[in-house]
């Protein structure tokens, strides 16, 4: 039997192509690893970030990119930025919901309510902020997709880091809901699980958890990667491949998933 000929990833991943995609905290990260893949499959970028030293190397970095400041948590801030890109995009094709922060590290007991809100207000009232503004524009442009960005703190609980996985755990499930409602509009909703992810967040995430139980930094890494099967950190860009993959034309039966990018993250 003769094989297939051989495709290449533009060819398997069609459809991308003027693609207007809006990601946010898209200017460094995941969020930028994104950016990079999707342009240069021949998408339309805009990216929000809250720092404007990012914003600028991210623009240096990818000639026509669209980059707003835009702090997700604010209705305000996000009602100014899709403005922004319905003007310079004219319309809306996908939105990469991105943005987050670690949260606190501490007991239940030792965790500041005014922490406890900040970061479900910007893992998770962030990315509905940004999908109420972005479903009318992609039932105008006939459909699309929304990627929300959960975590695999969002399938295993996390001890001394409950606000984050509360907010990744109710991630899937407004992942979930917006898939149902929003499918017979032909808008396809996703999640993705990124694991230990390599990088300064990362480093950060830790750092603190050694400091609290007396660790070193090097045995409190080892100690995560422990519980992961494939042993590794994962990069930024196999998550971008990930988003990639759901936006093209393979992805287009791909909704009301939850899809871990995590080398088989085993426990938390």
């Amino acid at each position: 039997m003769s094989k297939a000929a051989p495709v290449s990833a533009a060819d398997f991943l069609s459809g991308l192509g003027n693609q207007r995609v809006l990601i946010t905290a898209g200017a460094s990260g995941i969020g930028f690893a994104i950016a990079s893949t999707l342009s240069a499959l021949g998408a339309r970028v805009a990216v929000c970030d809250v720092s404007e030293d990012a914003l600028r190397h991210a623009k240096a970095s990818l000639p026509g990119l669209i980059a707003c400041r835009a702090d997700v948590s604010s209705e305000t801030d996000v009602d100014a930025m899709f403005a922004v890109v319905g003007n310079e995009l004219g319309g809306l094709d996908a939105l990469i919901n991105n943005a987050g922060i670690a949260g606190p590290t501490g007991g239940v007991d030792e965790i500041a309510p005014s922490d406890w809100r900040r970061c479900i207000d910007i893992c998770l009232t962030g990315q509905f902020l940004c999908a109420r503004m972005a479903v009318p524009m992609l039932r105008a442009a006939g459909g699309g997709s929304i990627v929300n960005m959960s975590s695999a703190a969002g399938r295993h609980g996390y001890a001394f880091r409950t606000p984050y996985s509360s907010a990744k755990f109710a991630v899937v499930g407004f992942t979930q809901s917006l898939a149902k409602e929003l499918g017979p509009s032909g808008i396809r909703v996703n999640a993705i699980l990124p694991g230990i992810v390599e990088g300064p967040r990362m480093d950060k995430v830790i750092r603190d958890r050694a400091a609290q139980i007396g660790m070193s930094h090097k045995d409190m890494e080892e100690r995560y990667l422990e519980k992961v099967s494939l042993r590794r950190m994962v990069s930024p860009y196999d998550v971008a491949s990930m988003v990639a993959f759901l936006l093209s034309d393979a992805g287009s039966n791909v909704s009301g998933q939850s899809l871990g990018v995590d080398g088989n993250v085993e426990t938390l």
